[in-house]
């Protein structure tokens, strides 16, 4: 019966695509073609963004109505004014056939994930690797790129457009954008107080509206990005002195960053779920309860959390432009790597060791090129015993990164089960999509626990680690999966995440730290904007940056005059 239905449909399709590619299509002007284009995109590539604004503007009456319609004549005036911009028809045809692709690719990320395409987003995807990348890829990804993206694509190339003098066309094109902009004034003018609210209480929502919002907001990034040109970065180290002596016993610090860590699914700030079994009941091991994030997803939060910037300071795209934490730690004599099981440290470890576990060397003992982040235990033991001077080590995770959370553990980690092992997680069961997460934290859990035990076992070092993902995860709540979304509008499950802090008995005695005080401390409101002076308060060094206020553990440094510096 269903291909009884199917099979007019098909035959039309078929008849529409071979009217199209052997006799083409003609439109009496290039006006016509931009808005025959905006138009399908408008219909067939945003129903996410008309989703999200209907569910914010609609109130079952005619200003909702007005105000809607109105709203379509923009979205469709200005992407066709976009296209319009290309001077030739052969860039015009060019531009259209690009970006159906770039729509087909942005529309299922938005239905599927509820993604908004801003500035942020598209850094992502310009960082992103191979391995995070191939992860987001499926069938029904792929089917809609080809029809969607690909057929319309090359079906534009049989447009036929009219031969008229460059003067006319490019006169009639001004024309028709100087209209287009005073009907969308017009339009806004006549539903002005619905704008205000659109544009001020629903801002993410715009960034639905593709293929109009990748674009431009890949082109804001990248405008930037040349702006910033490539100028040494300004020094902002400060004047790095130790507080005490250097010591025969080296200092090392395991600086942990977890990747889509959120603290809801945590056992140790209890979550109903033993997903921190391994960490339960570890000695001198401590777990802040209220600890947010500066950002949303990698590409800020990691530069963030290393900046001497708080978070209402600190803007990402300059993030460049200065010296980081890294840099004042091997300014104060430590020895510094970065040990990367992720895509990349977004530039922070630009100036120090780094080891990265995508290269070959390591890759190749991993299934298909992606390592369990147990690969950055390998030869610790022997590193530990071989260190002389203090040292830092950050190890940058793969954690709990998304969609495909089954493969980000080894199978005899499942513990919660049935898992989704689809990257599709709105074809998975709530239930399902809960039970991979989950297991990729008990995973970290574990993970961590070998971590400390090694360095508990190290005899030759005054060990500590610290813990703190660099964001959260929407795991389907309220429609929304994954992460990324605008700061100021984000659930607090992208933004809520996990921080803890470990001391060997040798670090506490060494630095005076009183590990009852740092517990009776674990539940105020803490940030990654703590990370840069905590690092600093633990390694024994300052700068001028260096806040004792914004320093997890100083007042709980006892014995030395050290505590309230």
């Amino acid at each position: 019966m269903a291909n009884t239905l199917l099979q007019p449909l098909r035959f039309s399709l078929r008849a529409i695509t071979r009217t199209l590619w052997m006799q083409g299509i003609e439109f009496r002007s290039d006006e016509r073609f931009a808005l025959c284009v905006s138009f399908v995109w408008l219909l067939c590539y945003n129903t996410a963004f008309w989703r999200q604004a209907v569910g914010a503007m609609w109130h079952g009456d005619l200003i909702s109505i007005g105000f809607l319609a109105s709203l379509g004549v923009l979205v469709v005036s200005l992407q066709a004014i976009l296209l319009l911009l290309f001077p030739t028809r052969r860039l015009l045809k060019l531009a259209a056939s690009v970006l159906f692709p770039i729509a087909a690719a942005s529309a299922w990320f938005c239905d599927s994930y509820g993604i908004v395409m801003n500035e942020d987003m598209m850094r992502n995807v310009l960082q992103t690797d191979s391995s995070e990348s191939s992860a987001l890829l499926n069938g029904s990804l792929l089917l809609q790129f080809v029809l969607m993206g690909i057929l319309p694509a090359i079906l534009v190339w049989r447009v036929r457009l009219p031969l008229v003098p460059i003067r006319r066309m490019l006169m009639r094109r001004i024309a028709f954008i100087v209209g287009a902009i005073a009907l969308c004034l017009s339009s806004v003018f006549a539903f002005s107080s619905s704008y205000a609210v659109f544009l001020r209480e629903h801002k993410p929502i715009r960034f639905m509206m593709v293929p109009a919002a990748p674009v431009t907001s890949l082109t804001g990034l990248v405008t930037r990005a040349k702006a910033g040109g490539n100028e040494p970065p300004i020094d902002v180290t400060g004047n790095v002195h130790r507080v005490s002596s250097i010591q025969a016993r080296p200092i090392v610090l395991f600086l942990v960053i977890g990747e889509t860590a959120r603290a809801a699914n945590f056992q140790l700030g209890g979550y109903a779920r033993p997903t921190n079994r391994e960490l339960v009941g570890v000695d001198n091991l401590t777990y802040f309860s209220a600890a947010t994030s500066c950002g949303t997803a990698t590409a800020i939060s990691v530069p963030c959390i290393f900046s001497h910037l708080p978070r209402d300071q600190f803007k990402v795209a300059d993030a460049d432009r200065y010296t980081n934490l890294l840099d004042v730690l091997e300014k104060g004599g430590f020895d510094v790597e970065w040990h990367d099981n992720n895509a990349g440290c977004k530039g922070v470890c630009a100036r120090v060791t780094t080891v990265d576990y995508h290269s070959d060397e390591f890759a190749k003992n991993c299934e298909s090129n992606e390592c369990p982040d147990e690969v950055m235990l390998g030869g610790l033991e022997q590193r530990l015993a071989s260190i002389e001077r203090d040292t830092v080590i950050v190890f940058h995770q793969m954690g709990s990164h998304g969609p495909a959370y089954s493969h980000r553990y080894p199978p005899q980690f499942e513990i919660f089960k049935p898992a989704c092992r689809s990257n599709q997680l709105q074809r998975c069961s709530a239930e399902e999509v809960r039970n991979a997460y989950d297991n990729t934290i008990a995973y970290t859990s574990h993970v961590l626990r070998q971590q400390i035990a090694i360095l508990n076992n190290a005899s030759t070092v005054d060990a500590a680690l610290m813990y703190v993902s660099d964001h959260g995860e929407s795991l389907g709540e309220r429609g929304v999966y994954l992460h990324g979304l605008p700061y100021a509008f984000a659930p607090s499950e992208q933004t809520h995440v996990p921080l803890m802090f470990w001391a060997s008995p040798a670090y506490a005695q060494r630095t005076h730290l009183k590990m009852k005080c740092v517990e009776e401390s674990s539940r105020a409101d803490v940030s990654h904007d703590n990370i840069y002076h905590t690092v600093l308060g633990a390694t024994e060094l300052r700068n001028d940056y260096y806040e004792p206020q914004l320093d997890l553990l100083s007042a709980c440094r006892f014995g030395d005059g050290r505590g309230h510096e």
